[in-house]
């Protein structure tokens, strides 16, 4: 067996051990498997790409888990309850072990429950956890594509505009742009015809529609990875397309436009092209960066489908 069937078949197996936990916790706790996995997805790709991946990538902080006073980090359930610590045992062995992954997940389910167990309860219980909106968003929209698709092993991409029609695009982050001030350019552009296809590169959830000035008619979709994609300048938009609809790889958004630098209904200003931004939260801020080799990357996927 070669190289890249072992990874892929280690990889195979890391999601089934992922599934099989948040499907348990969801037996134990009535709270349905895709609310662990969304949290458990979005910690994992806050952490920095050198460390080590696990199961389960969720973490509390020491003194939330083993309570102010427990300063050796006792495990025993009962000293932890005694010092008003978070961490529950979750396989029956009588300890909270932070490092065990049953443990954390019904540790995250009782924290959820102190709140209830409706959607509206979920989002309380997120936002006291971790104190910012993004961040409950983020886990509800990857909750919601959990959902629909029954699957946490989420991988195909896809490119941005149709690759039937004709197109061209080379790497433009990072040029400097003029209109509204002095700035640089958060994206790469995808010059293609009029009324050339627009569709999602991933699976995620359509968080943003409408007009902007600089971007005209625009899209932003949040992904399980906690990325953001920005599709601007387009001509409007699929009678099928929603704010809050779930997407995945190929769903048609749109089509190229020229539209922007002005108010609503302007076009015509540039080229007709799509710009498309990449933009990555870490948990605490949110920032652009190249998108250019994956589409490289999603444009070669998209053709060996063909």
């Amino acid at each position: 067996m070669n190289a890249n069937a072992v990874n892929a078949e280690n990889e195979e197996s890391v999601y089934d051990k992922r599934m099989a936990l948040f499907k348990k916790t969801e037996a134990l706790t009535q709270i349905p498997w895709y609310y662990f996995a969304a949290i458990d997805n979005y910690e994992r790709n806050i952490k920095s790409s050198d460390e080590p991946e696990q199961v389960i990538s969720i973490g509390f902080a020491s003194e939330l888990w083993f309570g102010p006073g427990n300063s050796s980090q006792i495990t025993d359930v009962t000293i932890i309850d005694t010092f008003d610590g978070e961490g529950k045992d979750g396989n029956g062995d009588g300890k909270a072990d932070p490092a065990n992954e049953e443990d954390v997940l019904y540790t995250m389910a009782m924290l959820i429950l102190e709140y209830g167990p409706t959607e509206d309860d979920i989002k309380i219980a997120l936002w006291n956890h971790y104190q910012r909106d993004l961040t409950v968003q983020t886990i509800m929209n990857t909750a919601k594509v959990f959902a629909t698709f029954q699957d946490i092993n989420l991988t195909d991409r896809d490119f941005p505009v149709s690759i039937q029609h004709n197109y061209s695009y080379r790497n433009t982050w990072g040029d400097r742009r003029g209109f509204g001030g002095l700035r640089i350019h958060e994206g790469t552009d995808i010059f293609a015809n009029y009324g050339v296809p627009v569709q999602s590169t991933t699976y995620g959830v359509i968080e943003m529609m409408g007009w902007n000035l600089y971007g005209g008619w625009r899209i932003g979709i949040r992904d399980i990875f906690n990325i953001y994609h920005y599709y601007a300048h387009m001509s409007g938009y699929d009678d099928n397309i929603k704010l809050g609809q779930v997407v995945q790889p190929g769903d048609v958004l749109g089509s190229v436009g020229s539209t922007g630098y002005g108010p609503p209904g302007t076009s015509g200003k540039f080229p007709p092209h799509l710009h498309y931004g990449m933009y990555k939260d870490n948990g605490y801020s949110e920032w652009s960066f190249d998108p250019y080799p994956y589409l490289r990357k999603w444009e070669r996927m998209a053709r060996d489908k063909q």
